[in-house]
């Protein structure tokens, strides 16, 4: 049901003058909740308070104490690691009171978003032109900043050529070949920027020898990464699943509150999702022993139980992300999980029963190789013992074809060499996962923020996707701009990461919030004093993109602007011309029923369809999306479903073709 109180919308809701106490209210729509509450917290001989086990649950169990008046030295709040059978009756076995520094320390980030929100946001209304809606957040802003930055180097950055030249070489007698590239000239780097340069190097190889000068083995040793925290978790199911962070702690949460499993009840199938920590139980790691040894063998388990340590400053609380019940493989769960849900539990177990795992271990060769003046490298591996990835494989897992048995003095035979042109690239934009680890790497956010940073930022339209990329808007940057200005601290990552220990110095009692508080805000308030002094009359113009979407009714190009339903075509000669239209984005599909083109579109609550362009004239509508491929039976465009069954099949109604889709 999440939180029951919060500060008032319409006002700064915080008492500035007496300790900036914050004036609670009771949230809009909760009034017949807390009235439930009320009546069967009357009627009971006692109330236990089992709210989420973070910062923000234990806020919501003193909101409920408060309204429920329950005595803050009562022993009422108890906390589950796991909703199973023995998380609850271990949580149940220890009732403590209400965690005042916890909730302090969640109080402490509220007031200070507040007061950044609500006397920044102004600032911002009064100096961008339409920004009437704007808002500024605390950590959304460094994010944003982040991003911002990153364009900038991008934007500045000059690509420079460079060039390499490979080679194929070949044993004397034998047909597989390997790769080898030119890495030194008398026995220094070498390195050749311009075709010129490489073609000079060429013809000095030209009939040169290519002989082994030396063989490097060795045996190296892969450890398999640790269970899954928060950030990890959001990283590695964006990579492999594809999944925004929203969504991955959706499902998450899904799985932590509990699944139907047939013969077990609503059960909870993974630990609790929020969490910085390493740390797993014993009981756990045995479970995972037991496992291992009957399903791959003695050997697949190391010589003692894995532990890891998180760096830094983390909270230990929880363990880390891991089934609840690591003997219960994702195959056995399947039939009672959705698509996403199954996508995701699989992910995490194989994690975690993966970081209980032997190494994998790896024949490596390194050989170094003469012609003339110049040496060439070549290097790889054979798999000795694939330990852990036979279950969780990440990296290159290919077999190396660099020969065994080759050794100093050995003549090879060249088969190719070439020269190829190279520039260096700039650096890449964000995506969800690159963001979540910056932000993690930089102290900014914790467990619980990374998700609705990135919901905020993109709903805000500061930020927008380009693919998986996260790519600043013309508001973004200049929102960022005028912040930097004035308000330097408040986009300084540093500044943001100090912030954020001493909310955790706050939560482990070592620092009054109040004090923390009053701290930053004498440094904010005169910032914003002399913001405001010198603020010019004239508004920043947000730059509007141009399109070639030429307007119907004066003949202007249109330009792209954002409104509160998301963006739209406008004409640019508004007020004389007030055409707008809506963005319409085609797809491949042709209409089975008139021929139009099948547009995309959403819904009024957001959801993705696919609709005719002569709609409403035209009924056609799907949730499936159309591909660039039409029905070998009857010609009409062909429709792929999603899910846990996907299938390809035709988009005329009378037409039965389809066929299996294979899942990726």
């Amino acid at each position: 049901m999440g939180h029951v109180r919060d500060l008032p919308k319409s006002t700064l809701g915080i008492d500035v003058a007496h300790g900036f106490a914050p004036q609670y209210i009771l949230i809009s729509g909760k009034e017949n909740l807390v009235r439930s509450l009320k009546k069967e917290a009357a009627a009971a001989s006692n109330v236990y308070l089992a709210t989420d086990p973070d910062r923000e649950g234990e806020a919501i169990s003193w909101h409920l104490a408060k309204l429920l008046g329950i005595p803050m030295d009562k022993p009422v709040r108890v906390t589950f690691n796991e909703i199973t059978h023995f998380g609850v009756e271990q949580g149940m076995a220890a009732p403590r009171t209400i965690d005042s520094d916890l909730v302090n320390a969640q109080q402490g980030r509220r007031v200070l978003d507040r007061i950044v929100g609500y006397k920044l946001s102004p600032f911002l209304w009064k100096n961008i032109r339409g920004g009437s809606s704007l808002s500024a957040g605390r950590v959304q802003s460094v994010a944003v900043s982040l991003i911002v930055d990153r364009e900038r180097e991008i934007e500045a950055f000059k690509p420079e050529e460079y060039w390499t030249i490979d080679a194929k070489l070949c044993e004397k007698g034998e047909t597989s070949s390997f790769a080898a590239r030119l890495q030194t000239k008398n026995g220094e780097k070498f390195d050749m920027k311009s075709e010129e340069e490489a073609n000079a190097v060429l013809s000095e190889l030209k009939g040169k020898d290519f002989t082994v000068a030396g063989v490097k083995k060795s045996l190296r040793k892969k450890l398999p990464a640790p269970p899954f925290i928060t950030s990890t978790l959001q990283q590695e199911a964006s990579l492999k699943l594809g999944f925004q962070s929203r969504r991955t702690m959706r499902v998450a949460q899904e799985l932590y509150e509990g699944v139907d499993v047939p013969g077990m009840g609503a059960v909870g199938l993974i630990t609790y999702m929020r969490t910085d920590s390493l740390r797993i139980s014993d009981e756990a790691k045995q479970a995972a022993a037991s496992y291992i040894e009957g399903r791959y063998g003695k050997e697949y388990l190391p010589t003692a139980a894995k532990t890891y340590k998180a760096k830094g400053n983390v909270q230990d609380a929880h363990e880390a992300i891991r089934p609840t019940m690591p003997e219960i493989s994702p195959d056995k769960l399947q039939s009672c999980l959705s698509s996403d849900q199954y996508k995701l539990y699989k992910l995490i177990w194989e994690r975690f029963i993966a970081s209980q795992m032997a190494a994998a271990l790896y024949d490596t060769v390194s050989i170094d190789i003469a012609a003339g003046d110049y040496g060439f490298k070549a290097s790889g591996f054979t798999v000795r013992f694939d330990g852990f990835t036979v279950l969780y494989p990440y990296g290159d897992e290919e077999k190396s074809s660099i020969p065994k048995h080759a050794a100093a003095g050995d003549l090879l035979k060249v088969k190719d060499l070439k020269g190829s042109q190279h520039f260096t690239a700039p650096p890449a934009r964000y995506t969800e996962a690159s963001l979540i680890k910056a932000l993690e790497e930089n102290g900014i956010g914790r467990p619980s923020t990374y998700a609705p940073i990135i919901t905020t930022i993109l709903s805000r339209n500061y930020v927008e996707r380009e693919g998986k990329a996260l790519k600043p808007t013309s508001l973004g940057i200049i929102t960022v701009d005028l912040i930097k200005e004035h308000f330097s601290n408040i986009v300084d990552v540093d500044f943001t990461a100090k912030m954020e220990k001493d909310l955790d110095k706050v939560e482990a009692g070592k620092t009054d919030w109040v004090h923390m508080i009053k701290k930053f805000y004498d440094d904010f308030s005169k910032s914003l004093e002399i913001a405001q002094k010198n603020q010019g009359t004239e508004k920043i113009q947000v730059p509007e993109e141009e399109t070639d979407v030429v307007c119907e009714k004066c003949g202007r190009k249109m330009v792209i602007k954002t409104g509160r339903y998301g963006k739209f075509l406008a004409c640019p000669g508004y007020p004389e011309c007030k055409n707008t239209k809506r963005i319409v984005k085609e797809t491949p599909g042709i209409c089975p029923l008139c021929g139009g083109k099948v547009l995309l579109k959403k819904s009024k609550t957001g959801k993705t369809y696919y609709g005719c362009e002569h709609n409403p004239d035209c009924g056609f509508m799907s949730w499936d999306e159309p591909i660039a491929e039409n029905c070998p039976v009857c010609g009409k465009s062909l429709l792929s479903k999603k899910g846990r069954n996907p299938k390809i099949y035709c988009s005329s109604p009378e037409c039965t073709y389809e066929r299996t889709e294979t899942k990726k």
